[in-house]
């Protein structure tokens, strides 16, 4: 039987929620992240990660070596982070009234605002639905989150208004509460965040992933809802796909310490969906190894169209994809 609380500390002696802040814990008895929190699957495994994923080209077999079906709605899922062995994240927008295009541009944006909620979902290992956390305000322009990022403390996410060229909000919260903390104001919409852990840097993508935004974490930003000046914007040079999901890898000599993270994404050309993976400058935005997946799901979604994430389970690189909207089922994929 579901159990809506509006408030954690009932069950872990947390501080109380912002007012409006709505959690569904379906089952109480069991924590939302193991203790102490697991290292980052990405950031921990890099060096691995990126010997093996250099090596893949368009010629590259996958085999599956999971799938699990997850339980109930999972809207239209955006990002995943995998804690642990037995516990994902996933960021997803529900979305209640849709957004209407215009026939002209209209205060520098192309659609209406729409209406829906941004959540954090929990599932086991198994697919078994542990929490549902509405981090968005009932009303507020700002309900779509977007890719996210595990650092080891916090979870990093964006909550922007669904459409370009508008708002957004960094956020980050931990993942044994869900309650989001607002760091920063974009007057741009963000698609994604990824967390330096060795510098602090923190880089948010916009629309498509066109730009990225580089933000100096250690600096003091001003209280939302006024707009933070980036470090730096950044022009993505590359047009082989639109980033969706990304995930800090680190800094290895192979790339002349610069740090790098890893995305997924789609774009559509010529009435064609492709699908690929780039390991990321994060300074730059320059792609530094690119690789078609020509993946798709049993519901004919491109693999890589939505969430994804990335460990070394047994020396193999391991690669966690959900594609699928509102009833969605996670592959797990090697390279052979």
């Amino acid at each position: 039987m579901l159990r809506a609380l509006t408030v954690l500390s009932l069950l872990f002696a947390k501080p109380p929620q912002p007012s409006g802040l709505n959690i569904t814990i379906l089952h109480p008895d069991v924590p939302f992240v193991p203790h102490p929190h697991p290292l980052p699957g990405a950031a921990s495994g890099a060096k691995e990660i990126i010997r093996q994923l250099v090596e893949l080209d368009r010629s590259t077999n996958w085999k599956l070596v999971d799938k699990v079906q997850f339980e109930g709605d999972t809207y239209e899922p955006e990002g995943i982070v995998r804690i642990g062995n037995d516990r994902y994240f996933v960021s997803a927008g529900e979305y209640i009234v849709p957004t209407v295009k215009y026939n002209e541009t209209i205060n520098g944006t192309d659609r209406t605002a729409g209406e829906g909620f941004a959540h954090i979902i929990i599932f086991d290992g198994k697919g078994k639905r542990i929490a549902d956390a509405s981090i968005s305000q009932a009303k507020s322009l700002e309900y779509h989150n977007g890719g996210i990022d595990y650092d080891g403390t916090y979870i990093w996410a964006t909550l922007s208004q669904y459409r370009p060229n508008t708002t957004g909000t960094l956020v980050r919260m931990r993942p044994d509460t869900l309650v989001p903390e607002p760091i920063l104001s974009v007057a741009d919409h963000q698609g994604g965040a990824v967390h330096d852990t060795q510098s602090g840097t923190v880089v948010t993508l916009n629309w498509g992933s066109r730009k990225a935004s580089i933000w100096n974490g250690h600096d003091k930003h001003l209280a939302p809802p006024k707009f933070t000046q980036p470090r730096a914007v950044v022009r993505n040079p590359s047009s082989f796909i639109d980033y969706q999901d990304c995930k800090f890898l680190g800094r290895y000599e192979v790339y002349g310490s610069r740090q790098v993270m890893l995305c997924s994404g789609v774009a559509d050309l010529a009435n064609t969906r492709i699908g690929g993976l780039a390991i990321v400058d994060m300074e730059t935005m320059v792609p530094l190894h690119e690789v078609p997946v020509t993946l798709v799901s049993e519901l004919g979604a491109a693999m890589t169209k939505n969430p994804m994430d990335v460990a070394v389970v047994d020396g193999k690189m391991r690669l966690f994809f959900l594609p699928d909207e509102r009833n969605s089922t996670l592959y797990v994929y090697e390279a052979v």
